[in-house]
């Protein structure tokens, strides 16, 4: 099956935490005109949903067992992501194409995978990253003057930031918590190394632990930014802040 459709597959990825999903939400309260030409594509997951998640809205969720089913059908893509399973509905996608646009808001390795699938050959796309970091940090950092171990200093950056969200949502952390914010913090470096598959990076530093996205009800400081960037983007224009990674640049 190879798709071919008038509409446009809009991918959004970035580590956990890296601020996709409340981006995607000032996007909808500031830019609705924009926000309602983005039809969603929900992917199926296995992991349990967090809180104020919605079946069918935010992911389909089903067990990992249900998702295993699913491999030997050519109607879906299965990936393991960070420990859990997901699953492309490449049907449901085609569906959304031929009305208008798509919109994937989630992890690298399913925004590599909307890039690279076969089926989607022939779909146009619009892909961003957003990234924790600038280029000019990593440069800095990576000096080896600094004596700096960058993998471990981005797991930290995602640490902390994973933290302050689960602590936000559920209060007191169970050692499941904990547990799963060190995987997601740990596969953070490796996911940043997919930038480069990316046409553009929008460098973020307020992440979904910010206080910056909605506190203050309008977005401020690179919350705002990043905003700014992504409705350029959407709108065909380059935005000032946007970059692009060589290979080498996360390694």
């Amino acid at each position: 099956m190879t798709l071919s459709a008038p509409g446009r597959l809009v991918i959004l990825s970035g580590p956990s935490c890296v601020g996709k999903s409340p981006l995607d939400r000032a996007l909808a309260r500031f830019h609705p005109e924009l926000h309602r030409r983005l039809q969603k594509l929900v992917l199926y997951n296995s992991r349990a949903p967090r809180p104020g998640e919605k079946d069918a809205v935010d992911y389909h969720f089903r067990t990992r067992a249900q998702i295993e089913t699913m491999r030997p059908d050519h109607r879906f893509a299965v990936l393991d992501v960070r420990g859990d399973l997901q699953a492309l509905d490449l049907p449901e996608l085609s569906a959304l194409l031929e009305k208008g646009d798509a919109f994937f808001e989630g992890n690298p390795f399913v925004g590599r995978l909307l890039q690279t699938h076969p089926s989607l050959a022939r779909v146009r796309r619009l892909s961003a990253f957003l990234a924790p970091l600038s280029k000019d940090e990593i440069l800095f950092l990576k000096d080896p003057a600094r004596s700096i171990s960058l993998p471990d200093l981005i797991t930290d950056v995602m640490r902390r930031k994973l933290l302050r969200r689960t602590r936000r949502q559920q209060g007191e952390l169970s050692l499941k918590d904990l547990e799963n914010i060190e995987r997601r913090a740990g596969s953070a470096f490796r996911e940043l190394q997919e930038t480069v598959h990316f046409e553009w990076v929008i460098p973020n530093h307020d992440g979904e632990d910010s206080d910056n996205w909605d506190a203050f009800y309008f977005p401020l400081g690179d919350a705002h930014r990043a905003l700014l960037a992504f409705v350029d983007l959407l709108e065909g224009r380059i935005p000032a802040c946007a970059e692009k990674w060589d290979a080498g640049l996360v390694a």
